[in-house]
């Protein structure tokens, strides 16, 4: 358990980088923009592998017993939090996290204004319920907490950093799913819309004919059925 803590705990604090404009700020006039997301990414990619073997390394405590339909609950909110981050992360978005926060924002936004924080949250609420046991819910309720209590901090940069403008940038959009589309009557389809949905269905596709059995040792389908 201490060692999870740790990795976790770390997690965190790695994250909470991008959120510090003083910090990222200097951090980039030292290493350059290019040399700090190489950076970001690689450090950020084994934190996370740590946080994952530490939570397999924990005893394995049941809390509830598997249906079948837990597993159809993972198929259907992996796929939208699959989409949601790709199509944000794409996005130019002045809102939330993306890797483009200048510009007019992209049609993802307009499905919700935190599309990265979500997808996540989808992710791991959909992994949560398939997975019933304490280190499960410590690994996907954290990632979970996490995604969603970042959204009102993502709300208070967006504020001060638009202004004036904020008001009407975020008129059209919700912080809630699907809530922004209902108000401006549909979704429009750009690029990242399209390349999020496209590497939703390929992922997807990839893990329920294998590639999920291969990397995790658990068949969704044959869970499933």
């Amino acid at each position: 358990m201490t060692e999870f803590a740790l990795a976790f705990a770390l997690f965190l604090v790695l994250h909470s980088v991008p959120a510090i404009p003083a910090i990222r700020s200097a951090i980039i006039a030292r290493t350059g923009r290019p040399a700090y997301f190489i950076l970001y990414s690689t450090v950020s990619t084994a934190v996370l592998i740590w946080v994952f073997r530490a939570a397999l390394a924990l005893d394995y405590i049941p809390l509830w017993d598997f249906q079948p339909w837990h597993a159809a609950i993972t198929i259907l909110l992996a796929p939208i939090g699959i989409f949601l981050v790709v199509a944000g992360l794409l996005s130019c978005n002045p809102l939330s996290v993306s890797l483009r926060t200048s510009g007019r924002p992209g049609a993802i936004v307009f499905l919700t204004r935190h599309p990265v924080l979500w997808g996540f949250a989808f992710w791991a609420v959909g992994h949560l319920v398939a997975n019933g046991d304490l280190r499960a819910f410590l690994l996907f309720g954290g990632f979970a907490l996490f995604s969603l209590g970042s959204i009102p901090m993502a709300e208070k940069r967006a504020r001060k950093r638009l202004g004036t403008s904020w008001a009407e940038v975020a008129a059209s959009t919700s912080i809630f799913p699907f809530a922004g589309v209902l108000r401006r009557h549909g979704l429009g389809i750009d690029v990242p819309i399209l390349a999020g949905a496209l590497a939703a269905a390929i992922i997807t596709g990839w893990l329920l004919l294998g590639g999920h059995s291969f990397l995790f040792g658990a068949d969704p389908i044959a869970t499933w059925m």
